[in-house]
């Protein structure tokens, strides 16, 4: 398009977000009027896109990180013709595609959920890392960014992690319009103060006025001709532009204008004009992804008697789907050689991103890759997982499917004291909505477990240990998500011991010690928290009457919570009695940090011989 039609339909893009807006009595039309310019002449002349075929491995990736301008995004899907004005003026209504902010759920063309702010770059970074390390396909990532996101730590992460990757695919359109919710963004119109943050990073910057199409046209040219940097382009524009009574004024974000019909005739009135999106300029399709047999590590002999730690069987079984499965690919934040993802690493290293102790950035790469179709695995310490943990939401909310495996979780870890300790991480995953937490307590387990991920919907979490402990299973044995293991079991059970990972094998101590005293106990490996076996536990419920649960974890939200689930379906619930880590643990050996927390052999074996007796009691 030249300049004329480019203004026009720069113009038809602030009226249908006007219109939009009002229709649905809420909304953001002026964060969409400021980038309306930018929007059209990237839609008409620089996105290569096939609306008919959002799968199409070589269409150009736009993320809208401001989503709170989805009706600047649904006028352009307009002007596409991938929507018409009907669907258009449904805007935030029930059932409608077009929600208040858009996610891949809804609409096919969404790459991911925004609406958190300070998201989008982080996962076009991912999307990014696909196009250059893997896909090999030589589609661009564009990324429109509001100037209020840019003050979130997660755009610096993702900033350096691109630059460092020299990402010269990939290019954030900052949407610089002075004006926040409340009033002025920190550095108002100052583009410099933003290019400079940029060019510390490594990024190419251009300065524009986001108004001028010709100087944004020429702006998405060099771009794509940068080699070797990613490129900021840094536009400075006013809210509301083009309606006097409301441009770059404070106090009028997030409402509908306040008379839709006079702002819409002076911006020239209702149009209609069509688009048409250059289509791919890389037409070859990704190769299929071969496959091989699958052979899962092995642990006997030796290291039967010495123990296993679930953290060195996740590294060696991701190794080895790697082998098998090419889709497979996983990250780290720094601590590969602690989460053991550095076998991965060695073994499939094109395959392998680093990224860093950004641990925010290393969940949005996740997201980023899984918009492509790779299957990443996603490792660091689980109590620094919950930094990222608005990543893992919206990760949810954009359905998408990625594996999170924390390891060195609870008390157990030792001396590294509080700071290190996951105690807070399966709470934390069972809140989110769709997902799956496993808990593996031994090599075998752990193995299949890390198989049986890659194969599920939605967020999946691991949680793995940092000490060695005895190998409880062979390696035929089947783990099936959702499922659990009982362990002992008898016709004179007392009661039952729920446990998971490390507090499998102080449960079975403690089943020993209790046996010798002719208190027999029946023992569940519920390693599956998230779907909780509800049958078995049912089971155990009605045959001995008490349930004690027993976990390396916070008492809120964990294992406990998720055995109590099982029975909050109208049926009585039975005595259910939680061991968890109630105190704020110090540095102490592991066996002290179990005994400390009252989560050791000894500590369940007092409080099963109490519970034993007071059913007793008359």
């Amino acid at each position: 398009m030249d300049t004329a039609e480019l203004t026009e339909l720069g113009q038809q893009l602030r009226v249908d977000s006007v219109r939009a807006a009002a229709a649905a009595g809420s909304g953001h039309p002026t964060s969409s009027m400021s980038a309306a310019d930018l929007m059209a002449v990237l839609l008409a002349n620089h996105f290569r896109y096939d609306f008919d075929r959002p799968a199409h491995p070589g269409n150009d990736r736009f993320v809208l990180s401001k989503g709170h301008a989805s009706p600047l995004l649904y006028s352009a899907y307009k002007a596409a013709g991938a929507i018409d004005d009907e669907e258009l003026l449904t805007f935030r209504e029930l059932g409608s595609r077009l929600e208040g902010h858009p996610t891949p759920q809804r609409l096919p063309w969404v790459e991911t959920a925004t609406g958190s702010l300070g998201q989008g770059l982080p996962v076009g970074v991912g999307i990014a890392l696909a196009g250059e390390r893997l896909d090999r396909i030589g589609y661009r990532v564009w990324v429109l960014c509001g100037d209020s996101e840019i003050a979130e730590g997660s755009v610096w992460e993702a900033a350096e992690h691109a630059g460092h990757e020299h990402l010269d695919n990939l290019t954030v359109i900052v949407d610089v319009n002075r004006l926040g919710q409340r009033g002025p963004t920190r550095h108002g119109h100052d583009l410099g103060a933003y290019a400079r943050r940029f060019q510390a990073f490594g990024w190419h910057t251009i300065e524009i006025d986001g108004h001028d199409v010709d100087a944004v046209d020429r702006a998405y040219g060099e771009a794509a001709s940068t080699l070797g940097q990613p490129t900021a382009i840094l536009a400075r524009t006013l809210k509301g532009k083009g309606v006097r009574s409301v441009e770059d004024r404070e106090g009028l974000h997030g409402k509908p204008l306040p008379d839709a019909d006079e702002a819409i005739e002076e911006l020239g009135g209702i149009r209609d004009l069509r688009v048409h999106v250059h289509e791919p300029t890389d037409a070859r399709m990704l190769h299929s992804v071969p496959t091989g047999p699958l052979v899962l590590p092995r642990w006997d002999g030796e290291d039967r008697e010495k123990g296993v730690a679930t953290r060195d069987a996740y590294g060696k079984a991701l190794a080895a789907l790697g082998s098998a499965r090419e889709d497979i690919v996983a990250l780290d934040g720094e601590v590969s050689d602690s989460t053991r993802a550095e076998a991965f690493a060695k073994e499939h290293p094109d395959r392998f991103f680093e990224c860093y102790i950004a641990e925010q950035q290393l969940v949005a790469a996740a997201v980023g890759l899984a918009t492509r179709g790779w299957v990443p695995y996603a490792s660091t310490f689980a109590a620094f997982l919950t930094r990222a943990h608005d990543f893992v939401r919206m990760a949810a909310v954009s359905g998408a499917g990625i594996n999170l495996v924390g390891s060195h979780a609870g008390v157990a870890i030792g001396q590294d004291g509080p700071s290190q300790m996951g105690l807070e991480d399966l709470a934390m995953f069972r809140a989110v909505h769709g997902s799956t937490v496993l808990y593996p307590c031994d090599p075998h387990q752990t193995a299949r477990l890390v198989t049986a991920m890659a194969g599920l919907d939605g967020v999946r979490y691991l949680r793995t240990s940092r000490g060695a402990d005895p190998v409880l299973y062979g390696p035929d044995e089947e783990f099936p998500v959702g499922g659990s293991k009982v362990l002992r079991s008898s016709d004179r059970d007392r009661l039952t011991i729920v446990a998971a990972g490390v507090t499998v094998h102080e449960a079975l101590k403690a089943a020993e010690a209790l046996d010798g005293e002719g208190i027999a106990v029946r023992v569940i490996d519920l390693y599956s928290v998230k779907p909780v076996d509800r049958a078995t536990l049912r089971r155990a419920a009605e045959e001995t009457g008490l349930l004690l649960s027993v976990e390396d974890h916070h008492e809120q939200g964990g294992l406990g919570d998720a055995v109590l689930d099982a029975f909050l379906d109208g049926r009585p619930v039975p005595r259910l009695v939680r061991l968890a880590v109630r105190t704020m643990p110090g540095s102490a050996s592991p066996a002290e940090q179990l005994h400390a927390a009252g989560i050791d052999a000894e500590s369940i074996a007092a409080s099963a011989r109490l519970l034993v007796e007071q059913a007793i009691a008359p």
